[in-house]
């Protein structure tokens, strides 16, 4: 059996892939063993280290006040980087060179500089313009920063995204008097979101991360900044470490499988029923359409 992209394996190297499954899995324990042992070693299994998470004081104080403004930071950036970044990556796609070029050099300049220097550019300019409270500051500049650079890697994806359509969408389109806006809108974002979607979920969980960046340099109150008190609290460095770990990877699996529940479902939707009709059935259709023929050519001759 064969595939458009690959042959099926065969006896041989179904073997051979099952080999270097084992040998990946014997490899993968005795790492997990050689860290467990290491870490038994450095006594950063003791339960006294572990103790705290158990208690609520460490996640009301610490833990789940810093999780909120994670996900703050996180969710006002989604908010704004996507319709902003939808809207620059349909501007880059217009026939006018006026709104083109523009949209282009915008989208090059916000993509080429790293996020964490345009949260910088972002806190100095509120520090020196604008009368935003210090302890607000941080928020806007992560929020900022955020939003401007991955608006313009969303806006790319869009693009991809349309122009991955085959071109007789919209010739079809213009074939029955659409006008640009009107296939942009009706016909290929509607397609295209079911493709681009991926990508866009793997840039949220992007933008869910890098909001430790604001932590580390701007002082921002986010997850892992959160983690650096409680863990000069309890002197439980590298648990606290482990626990926010699993939370970060705990939130970007919820999102991914939102995702992924998502895009199957918009797959579900754009399906046909697939059903069949019958010779009776496909009679009475026509029947229909040639009385419509008749009715419609009688009235054009009255």
């Amino acid at each position: 059996m064969t595939s458009v992209l690959y042959d099926a394996p065969g006896p041989k190297a179904k073997r051979r892939n099952v080999l270097f499954s084992v040998v990946f899995f014997v490899l993968l324990a005795l790492l997990l063993w050689w860290v467990w042992q290491t870490m038994d070693e450095k006594g950063q299994l003791e339960w006294a280290l572990w103790k705290p998470f158990t208690t609520s004081e460490a996640w009301t104080t610490y833990l789940l006040p810093g999780l909120a403004d994670t996900l703050k930071a996180a969710a006002l950036s989604m908010v704004f980087a996507l319709p902003l970044g939808a809207v620059l990556g349909i501007a880059r796609m217009s026939d006018h060179r006026w709104v083109r070029i523009p949209a282009s050099a915008v989208v090059e300049f916000f993509r080429a500089i790293p996020v964490l220097l345009l949260m910088l550019f972002a806190n100095e300019f509120y520090v020196r313009s604008t009368g935003i409270p210090s302890d607000e500051r941080p928020l806007y500049a992560v929020v900022t920063g955020l939003v401007l650079y991955n608006a313009s890697v969303l806006a790319e994806i869009v693009r991809a995204g349309i122009l991955s359509l085959p071109k007789g969408q919209s010739e079809a389109a213009m074939a029955i008097g659409l006008r640009k806006s009107q296939t942009m809108s009706s016909i290929l974002l509607p397609q295209a979101v079911t493709a681009m979607l991926p990508a866009i979920v793997s840039q949220l969980v992007v933008i869910v991360k890098d909001t430790a960046l604001g932590g580390v340099m701007l002082g921002f109150t986010e997850l892992l900044n959160t983690r650096s008190t409680l863990a000069a609290n309890y002197a439980n460095v590298i648990p606290s470490f482990i626990v926010v770990a699993v939370i970060f990877i705990v939130l970007n699996f919820i999102l991914t499988s939102f995702a992924s529940w998502l895009e199957g479902r918009l797959r579900r939707s754009k399906r046909s029923t697939g059903a069949v009709l019958g010779a009776d059935k496909v009679d009475d259709v026509n029947a229909a359409e040639v009385g419509g023929t008749y009715g419609t050519g009688a009235g054009g001759s009255i």
